[in-house]
């Protein structure tokens, strides 16, 4: 009566092992960069001329520099989206 015990306990105790997981191996791959082309805008100053008062040249000044910095962000956008 104990041998049929003992090899049904060992014949269930074999079914409740699992096997192992597969590893999963991660290995970076390539690719060509998909990011949009960034035009450059036309600036403020462009339009000046020598004979523009002061006011006009620095107002030009300014929003050059707000454009510079929007194009600044596109370009860092674009290059991020790269890596």
């Amino acid at each position: 009566m104990k041998l049929p015990v003992l090899i049904l306990t060992l014949l269930l105790a074999g079914c409740a092992t699992t096997q192992p997981n597969p590893a999963q191996v991660r290995i970076p791959i390539p690719v060509p960069c998909q990011a949009p082309a960034v035009e450059a805008p036309r600036f403020a100053t462009a339009d000046l001329r020598a004979a523009d008062d002061l006011q006009t040249k620095v107002r030009a000044l300014l929003a050059e520099r707000q454009q510079h910095l929007a194009y600044e962000t596109r370009l860092r956008a674009a290059l991020d989206a790269c890596r």
